[in-house]
């Protein structure tokens, strides 16, 4: 039955590239091998749902055609045998795998020389570390101003016996006595349009053609092996909780010395008593006696910034809102600009008055106009 990669990542068919990314590293980091609660199935089959809806052309096809070409019907244009536009086919094999009764082939190996496809095969693919997706729990004024940060990851890190080569140290390098230092070998597969003999990458050397003579006995050959490591973190000023933050070559190492992935910071921010973020601006609130308001004041208001005096006029009604300029939040790619603060004024009335103030409220009500 074909799968509905869609469906997979949680996402409508009208998502944007940008919503498919998100919602692949959302689900990859939760379905980790790595992680105690990992799903390695699951992972796999959300991997595989990125592979084809993240490749904007793989994309197309896929809309277009489904996960298989033999649910697809005729193709139109081009030579038709059974059903199978020969073009089509063969851009396809170009451009990707393909699934036939449950079993995976790559149809760029299988029928790239008849039609005359460019591709490589055998070549072996640099086999990058895995990105590391986190959320760091920050407080209100850390998300304003910045910050620096220690974090410790559980992730896998360049073994430290091999540096990262997977030889054991004084072991000889060897030529791959499975491909005899070609990196590929020949495998025969059983397809629906015969036998067919392919070269595939070889599993013992991973294309280099050369092994270890003996490999390392801490990370057994793979370059790398899990470890705690301290990690800083630079919060730029502005961050927002709907953001993140990317930070190069911190994610798992790769294998072998190969490229290490990205790790990627997304941040849980602490709310304020005083304050409330909107955007760019921050929000807080004070409190007037009727005194004040109706004759006017100078007030001492708090910002994030410390205590500024706020003019208070003559005649200020509840509801008012002032404006401090530039006491908001920094933006984030715009340095030296910052927001506004907005300041929300309460009138409070006295609930308990003297006989005094009370007289002297009962003669000031004539004068209110």
């Amino acid at each position: 039955m074909s799968k509905d990669y869609y469906q997979i990542l949680g996402i409508p068919k009208t998502a944007s590239q940008d919503e498919i990314k998100k919602a692949f590293r959302k689900l990859a980091h939760e379905h980790h091998p790595d992680k105690k609660s990992g799903n390695e199935a699951k992972f796999k089959e959300i991997n595989e749902a990125y592979q084809v809806l993240g490749n904007e052309e793989k994309r197309k096809q896929y809309d277009q055609f489904g996960q298989t070409f033999n649910s697809s019907g005729g193709f139109g244009n081009g030579q038709d045998f059974g059903g199978f536009n020969w073009q089509d086919f063969a851009h396809q094999s170009n451009s990707g795998g393909f699934s036939f009764n449950g079993e995976d082939f790559d149809l760029g190996d299988l029928f790239g020389d008849f039609f005359g496809g460019s591709r490589s095969r055998g070549r072996a693919k640099e086999q990058k570390g895995e990105d590391i997706q986190i959320q760091l729990a920050i407080d209100f004024k850390e998300a304003i101003f910045g910050a620096e940060k220690i974090i410790i990851l559980d992730k896998q890190d360049v073994c430290d016996r091999c540096a990262g080569h997977g030889a054991e140290p004084g072991s000889k390098i060897i030529t791959c006595p499975e491909c005899g230092g070609r990196g590929k070998k020949q495998q025969t597969q059983q397809t629906f349009f015969g036998v067919f003999a392919t070269e595939i990458i070889c599993p013992t050397c991973a294309g280099e053609g050369k092994k270890p003579e003996k490999f390392c006995s801490k990370c057994h050959g793979q370059g790398r092996v899990k470890n705690k490591k301290e990690i800083k973190i630079t919060i730029p000023a502005g961050i927002d909780e709907n953001q993140e933050i990317k930070i190069t070559g911190q994610g798992n190492a790769g294998p072998k010395s190969r490229t290490p992935g990205n790790l990627y910071v997304s941040f849980k921010i602490g709310s304020d008593k005083k304050f409330e973020r909107q955007g760019q601006n921050i929000i807080t609130k004070i409190n007037l006696n009727i005194i004040q308001a109706s004759l006017g004041d100078k007030v001492e208001v708090e910002t994030v910034d410390g205590p500024v005096i706020l003019k208070i006029p003559e005649g200020t009604e509840s509801g008012k809102i002032f404006i401090l300029k530039d006491k908001g939040v920094p933006e984030l790619n715009r340095p030296g600009r910052r927001g506004d603060m907005l300041v929300e004024v309460f009138v409070k009335t006295p609930s308990r008055l003297s006989r005094k103030a009370k007289k002297l409220l009962e003669e000031l009500k004539e004068e209110i106009v």
